[in-house]
């Protein structure tokens, strides 16, 4: 269940609501919380050299329409550190090789809490987060993966559908797990290709399908309108 209250209908203050509601919560022995839509979301993004979905973030940031705090900006490249810090948003480099991954990750964990982050988002960032690191955000972390789930986990999902012969590519918005590319789905979106199209027309499509797929999916997180049961998600829009 999901209600929005007007904070100006309450003849108290929100603390003082949730004082009151906390003795039926646990009466009822409810998962509960109430958060203040006032109150603007830390997001910590994640990426690596691709920056579609960063350059799209940024703008609805930019614009105002992600009313969001952005304290960081992680990536295991510095590709696109000129473009973040233009924008005033500090920039980490974390390398990650096969050799350091424990201290990258512990590093990234790090930065996430030093930040006083409320979301990571992997913004295409090409690298297999540790299950230590999941497990310590569930809810948390945020995925966009370029295909649907889970029909073509890992890299090269275009290349995979162009052999396959598909006639439908899209992106699944979802969040992170320990399992590679199978957390709850969030958001989804398709286009209808065929056998005109070539593999670089898919890659094109699809990069803008992961664009407005992430940034929905994460507008839904933002604004308290996801519930997570089990495997699953529903989604109030």
């Amino acid at each position: 269940m999901r209600i929005e209250i007007r904070a100006d209908s309450l003849p108290f203050h929100l603390a003082e609501f949730r004082e009151r509601f906390r003795p039926l919560a646990e009466e009822l022995e409810m998962d509960w919380k109430i958060s203040d839509s006032a109150v603007k979301k830390r997001v910590v993004m994640l990426v690596s050299k691709q920056e579609h979905c960063l350059y799209d973030l940024l703008a609805r940031w930019k614009s105002r329409e992600l009313d969001v705090e952005i304290p960081c900006v992680i990536s295991n490249h510095n590709d696109l550190r000129g473009f973040v810090e233009w924008h005033g948003i500090p920039f980490h480099h974390v390398p990650v090789t096969a050799d350091n991954k424990t201290s990258a990750y512990a590093e990234v964990q790090r930065l996430f809490e030093e930040s006083r982050g409320d979301t990571m988002v992997l913004a295409r960032y090409m690298q297999i987060l540790s299950p230590e690191l999941c497990a310590a955000y569930p809810g948390r972390i945020i995925n966009i993966h370029h295909s649907f789930l889970p029909s073509f986990v890992g890299a090269k999902p275009y290349h995979q559908a162009y052999a396959k012969g598909v006639k439908l590519i899209g992106a699944t918005c979802h969040y992170v797990t320990a399992d590679l590319d199978q957390g709850p789905i969030i958001e989804q979106d398709v286009i209808r290709i065929d056998h005109s199209d070539s593999v670089e027309d898919m890659v094109r499509y699809g990069k803008d399908i992961e664009k407005t797929v992430l940034a929905r999916g994460l507008r839904y997180h933002l604004e308290d309108r996801v519930l997570t049961h089990g495997n699953k998600t529903i989604v109030f829009r």
